[in-house]
C-alpha cells in the first residue's frame, strides 16, 4: 500500500470526524460564552451554572443533528470497505 493512500484515509478520516464533532463543538462554544459573559455582567460565578447549559446544549444538538451524523459516518465506513479490495493489490 502506498504511503499516498494511507495519508488520504487518515485525511479523510479527520474530515469527517470534523464535520461530525463540529455542531456540537461550536454549540458548546457558543453556550459556554453566552455564559462567560452573563457571569461576567452579573458578577455570579456558581461553577453548576457553566455546564449545565452547556450539557443541555450539546445534547440537543447531539439529538437533532444524530441522523445527518449517522448518514455521514455510514457513507464513510462503506467508502472505506469498498476501498479494501483496490487497497491489498
Amino acid at each position: 500500500m502506498e504511503p499516498i493512500l494511507v495519508i488520504d484515509i487518515g485525511r479523510q478520516a479527520l474530515m469527517t470526524l470534523l464535520a461530525i464533532s463540529g455542531p456540537m463543538l461550536v454549540a458548546g462554544l457558543a453556550v459556554g460564552l453566552a455564559v462567560g459573559i452573563f457571569q461576567a455582567v452579573t458578577q455570579i460565578h456558581e461553577m453548576t451554572l457553566t455546564f449545565i447549559p452547556k450539557i443541555l446544549a450539546i445534547v440537543g444538538v447531539l439529538l437533532f443533528m444524530l441522523p445527518w451524523m449517522t448518514i455521514k459516518f455510514i457513507n464513510f465506513t462503506v467508502a472505506l470497505f469498498n476501498q479494501i479490495p483496490t487497497l491489498i493489490r
